[in-house]
């Protein structure tokens, strides 16, 4: 009886671990794909202009995956007891109320600074300025793969 309630323990501590691993490889094969110009599946109607419809969408999914991504490695990490401080206070709140939390942590930071308001502890600080170098990486990305996309077109 003793061995399998250790079991059962070693295996809810793994899970959240391994959807962790899952959840990065996701993030950095999206930003890996984005960066040497992986196409969509989708194709938009490139026009001469300065706008390219499809890396605004690209770049879009890939804020969004990186947010949910970043977002639920903080909510998996809660588990864990690494958790989100909310103006330095601990608060308890339901699984929902923990997801909302963790996703808006992880928008504020990829997108901005963050306002202070959410705290990471532990692990989570390094973490989020790993997010938060992501966020500013992204949009230059982004800027390169427009001028390399011109370059192209004007080559052919």
């Amino acid at each position: 009886m003793i061995i399998e309630k250790e079991k059962g323990a070693i295996i809810m501590f793994l899970i959240p671990w391994v959807i962790f691993i899952l959840i990065i490889a996701v993030l950095v094969t999206s930003i890996f794909e984005f960066i040497k110009g992986k196409k969509l599946h989708v194709q938009f109607e490139m026009r001469d202009s300065r706008f390219s419809s499809e890396l605004f969408m690209t770049l879009l999914v890939i804020y969004i995956i990186v947010i949910i991504g970043f977002g639920l490695i903080y909510f998996i990490l809660s588990f864990q007891g690494i958790i989100l401080v909310e103006y330095g206070e601990l608060r308890q709140t339901s699984i929902i109320g923990s997801i909302i939390h963790s996703i808006y942590f992880s928008g504020v930071t990829l997108l901005t600074i963050g306002y202070g308001d959410i705290t990471p502890i532990g692990i989570g600080r390094l973490i989020a300025v790993l997010e938060a170098l992501i966020g500013y990486v992204l949009p230059t990305a982004f800027v390169m793969k427009l001028f390399q996309t011109r370059e192209r077109g004007r080559d052919k």
